[in-house]
């Protein structure tokens, strides 16, 4: 019974293959018209991230999200990570306030340093990320060699800025009951003789006050793009982005001894980092890029594009981990109190430096069609931060009302300072057989050097490696826009031996070797009017890491096996949107034969994600939507003594676009957590440590958008 819930849209997919056929049969005249359309979907499986160009999105072999602004809008997204509200392969992981976003893909946490792209570009996302001036925010799930040269084999986010699409005023207020209020343009416009250059301007200040107590404060942003369309065939684009967060995060909660505290006896609203002494955590940096794109003839296009970013992070909290009492740091003492700490890593500075040069056409050869790719990225990224505090400054307990003095404020503890230089050649080849069959060949040979030294510059480590990720697929169209597909790959991950609370590491923040991840995955997909949809099993082996004695070491791997399926329709007055997973994870081939066979902590067994909008016909302009939002249980100790059980959550709005003369109003109000149910929403276990994250509690929210 609890696994019935999510297979529905599994099973409507398959009955949406009939459904397809039927649709297509039904609307066919004797005689087809010529029709033209130009619409932008605002959620559609095609990503530019996955690489595969222009290929129409039921085609793709694998799996891919690309989410418009106005989607992101309409769903009250607020940061990446809330893509977990919109995806069933997408979870949390310790994503809380005030911090930088953590999510899971297929169970397998995304990092943060390596899972990201800007503009197809690799960038760290250990930072708050502005959705202000994103225009699209895309997902490739699985592992993706072909794609990047390191990354986490859930997948890989990218995200897409705007870019001057001619006139654009619009302005918008948005508000929560917690009297967090933002304030926000944007604005585009074209100029010259023939319109051959173009400027948008992005800009934001919200004052964060969420429904969570003690952790108010502040972001702001300002960002332009421009370009200008040198000749018909010749088109230069620049864009910058300054940003800036500050806020007090919130530390996750914790078991009580042996002992799952019941989430309903729990206030979400508490935050443990409260102390008078309390300093905000602030993310402060730029990031832009220069891109030109050549049009060689008709069938070949030449693009380079150069990026760079700079993050400066001021890291700090007052942090409740363990308890020494009992002598044991993954959990709470029994009685509520736990060991309190105040961490304070100040000035940590991320550097990103791309450079990206790639040609993309098309020829025949041998006697059949090739889409071909062929490319260069060179990739510099570094890490420099000092020492940082991690001193004990007394014990707290978990109704926050311990107020206790402030400590040593000294950092002498060293964190691990990075420098990466990659190289990565790859080149993709679509090959289209006939009118039913074509295969897809990808190759990405990456050279890999990596310096590693403590910041009091003791422990130098240098690793240099060669790595070459081959993917391949195969579709075959087994009726009209509907495909079963194959795929292989392979791509890289990398790991860093962490600093741990509690004991120490002989080779704490140093890199370990990269290693390789595997991935087979089976799938059909379809498109037919008003409908698309997807069906899809995967197999994922990753290398895991694990502390033996004193270190930090390679251990074995993790097996991940999934369904996943998704149907996107539109009957009548209302869109409906599903996707579902059900997954397999299990630990393998570890040096601790206790964990063999269990479940990894903090990936839900299954999870089905359903929105509706309906269009009120008798009101023009009106809308009204819901979501329903529900993950399996969770283990939430790595000996799966522990679990969570399955949640649902509820979210409903409705939106009213008023138009006035040549002005458009969007009145969008909604309550997200209708129900105010209390659960335990995400259970990452992290450096020895069991974390609980609550759901957030029933939060209201209203927005006012002019384009005028």
């Amino acid at each position: 019974m609890r696994q019935a819930f999510p297979l529905k849209p599994l099973v409507c997919a398959l009955a949406t293959i009939a459904a397809c056929d039927w649709a297509l049969a039904a609307d066919a005249p004797a005689t087809l018209p010529n029709v033209t359309v130009q619409a932008e979907a605002p959620k559609s499986g095609q990503a530019t991230v996955a690489g595969f160009g222009d290929t129409p999105t039921w085609q793709i072999p694998a799996q891919t999200l690309s989410i418009t602004d106005r989607a992101l809008q309409n769903a009250g997204v607020q940061q990446v990570s809330d893509l977990a509200k919109l995806d069933g392969s997408v979870s949390g992981g310790y994503n809380t306030t005030g911090y930088w976003d953590d999510m899971t893909v297929r169970g397998f946490s995304l990092e943060g340093a390596y899972s990201y792209r800007r503009e197809g570009l690799p960038y760290n996302a250990e930072t708050r990320i502005p959705l202000d001036n994103k225009a699209n925010l895309e997902l490739f799930k699985g592992t993706s060699g072909i794609q990047a040269g390191v990354s986490a084999p859930g997948g890989l986010v990218n995200l897409l800025v705007k870019r001057p699409e001619g006139r654009i005023r619009s302005a918008e207020l948005a508000w929560t009951s917690a009297r967090s209020y933002k304030i926000a343009t944007d604005l585009s416009d074209r100029f010259g003789a023939n319109d051959q250059f173009g400027v948008r301007l992005n800009a934001a200040q919200e004052q964060l006050n969420p429904e969570v107590h003690d952790a108010q404060g502040q972001r702001h942003l300002l960002s332009l793009a421009t370009d200008w369309r040198i000749s018909p065939d010749t088109l230069l684009e620049a864009e910058i982005e300054q940003s800036r967060f500050s806020q007090p995060s919130v530390p996750g909660f914790s078991m009580l001894g042996n002992v799952l505290p019941n989430a309903k006896d729990v206030d979400p609203r508490i935050n443990l980092n409260n102390q008078p002494w309390t300093l905000p955590v602030v993310f402060q940096g730029g990031v832009g890029t220069l891109r030109l794109t050549q049009q060689l003839n008709a069938d070949w296009l030449w693009q380079t594009t150069y990026g760079y970013q700079r993050q400066v992070t001021q890291d700090r909290i007052a942090f409740p981990y363990g308890c020494s009492a009992a002598g044991d740091p993954s959990h709470y003492c029994a009685d509520g109190r736990f060991d309190f700490y105040d961490y304070r890593s100040e000035g940590e500075l991320r550097r990103n430096q791309s450079l990206e040069t790639h040609a993309d056409g098309s020829a025949s050869i041998a006697g059949y069609h090739h889409q071909l790719s062929l490319g260069v990225l060179r990739n510099l990224q570094s890490l420099a931060a000092g020492n940082a505090a991690n001193n004990p400054v007394g014990t707290g307990t978990v109704d926050g009302t311990t107020i206790i003095p402030v400590g040593d404020p000294t950092r002498s503890t060293p964190m691990g300072n990075r420098q990466e230089a990659s190289t990565e050649w790859y080149a993709r080849d679509a090959i289209t057989w006939n009118a039913d069959w074509t295969s897809w060949l990808g190759v990405r040979r990456t050279g890999l050097n990596r310096i590693g030294i403590q910041s009091d510059g003791t422990q130098r480590t240098q690793l240099q490696q060669i790595f070459t990720a081959p993917w391949v697929a195969t579709g075959y169209q087994f009726a009209p826009r509907q495909q079963v597909y194959a795929s292989w790959g392979e791509g890289v991950q990398t790991m860093v031996a962490p600093f741990p609370y509690s004991g120490t590491l002989d080779n704490a923040g140093q890199p370990l070797p990269a290693q390789r991840t595997r991935q087979l995955e089976v799938g059909f997909k379809g498109q037919c009017p008003h409908t698309s949809w997807g069906l899809n099993w995967f197999r994922t082996e990753k290398p895991e890491a694990n502390t033996v004695g004193a270190v930090y070491q390679l251990d074995g791997d993790s097996l991940h096996q999934g369904i996943e399926g998704l149907i996107r329709t539109t009957l009548g007055a209302w869109d409906v949107d599903a996707s579902g997973m059900l997954l397999d994870a299990k630990r393998r081939n570890s040096a601790d034969t206790t964990i063999n066979g269990l479940r990894p902590t903090n990936v839900p067994d299954h999870t089905l994600k359903l929105s509706a909008n309906y269009r009120v016909a008798s009101v023009p302009g009106l809308s009204a939507q819901a979501a329903i939002i529900h993950e399996g249980r969770r283990m939430v100790t790595p000996d799966n003594t522990v679990h969570v059980p399955a949640w649902t959550q509820l979210d409903v709005g409705v939106r009213y676009v008023q138009r006035l003369s040549n002005q458009a109003i969007t009145w969008q109000a909604g309550v997200q957590n209708l129900t105010d149910n209390r659960a335990w929403r995400s259970t990452p276990y992290e450096f020895d440590h069991v974390y609980l994250l609550p759901l957030a509690p029933r939060t209201l929210t209203a927005s006012v958008i002019v384009d005028f």
